[in-house]
């Protein structure tokens, strides 16, 4: 059975160019023009995936993106944000509300099909349980055989947490050691990297110490 994607976007442009693309690499499309649609059409076709843009009439991307988190058809789904808001707030936001990834317009078509076919190959054989290997020269985590490149601060922050097995980081650490000690960053920068670590490689692997921080385990 072909796997589902969810596009959803209030122009119908990106919606037939996007969806046929991705037709073409055999998966079963379904598109929605905003967010209150888009509820209603997941909890009916049960999407593997769901690419949702940010900006959106009636119902815009985060609120969306929460409704879904919240419904049980869909609070396991992979969302993916495909936005023209680009910046490294908003793409926080995006994380915080939910979002498994966050990629910003305008992408090119190849890039995208290579991103999507890439989750759904993670969705087929889940790395929970897989053993882990880093790979510092393509800042990339590889994981049940498959390759995850990571962007530049997600794999500084576990690169610096595999560095040392079974070691508490704490968050001063990490902080300076990871986006340094002239840089002001927010107090949940470091939890959504964290959340966004591990829906990429497996809930297990990075341990929260409550008040403390986090270490990594094999």
């Amino acid at each position: 059975m072909a796997h589902r994607i969810l596009l959803v976007d209030d122009e119908p442009d990106i919606l037939e160019f996007v969806g046929y693309n991705l037709a073409k690499e055999g998966y079963q499309i379904f598109t929605a023009p905003d967010g209150e649609a888009a509820l209603k059409v997941a909890a009916e076709s049960r999407p593997h995936l769901i690419l949702l843009d940010m900006m959106m009439p009636r119902m815009d991307g985060l609120q969306t993106c929460k409704a879904l988190r919240e419904m049980p058809e869909t609070a396991d789904t992979r969302i993916v944000f495909l936005s023209a808001l680009g910046e490294e707030e908003n793409q926080l936001t995006g994380f915080d509300a939910g979002a498994d990834d966050y990629i910003p317009k305008p992408i090119r078509m190849n890039l995208l099909k290579s991103r999507v076919n890439a989750i759904m190959r993670r969705i087929e054989e889940p790395a929970e349980g897989s053993g882990i290997e880093i790979c510092r020269e393509r800042h990339s985590v590889i994981c049940n055989g498959y390759e995850i490149v990571l962007p530049r601060k997600e794999f500084a922050l576990f690169d610096l947490l595999y560095s040392e097995p079974e070691r508490l980081f704490s968050r001063e650490e990490i902080y300076s050691r990871v986006w340094g000690a002239e840089v002001i960053v927010g107090d949940r920068t470091i939890d959504v990297h964290i959340r966004r670590l591990r829906r990429k490689i497996g809930n297990e692997h990075i341990v929260t110490v409550k008040g403390m921080g986090y270490r990594f385990q094999k």
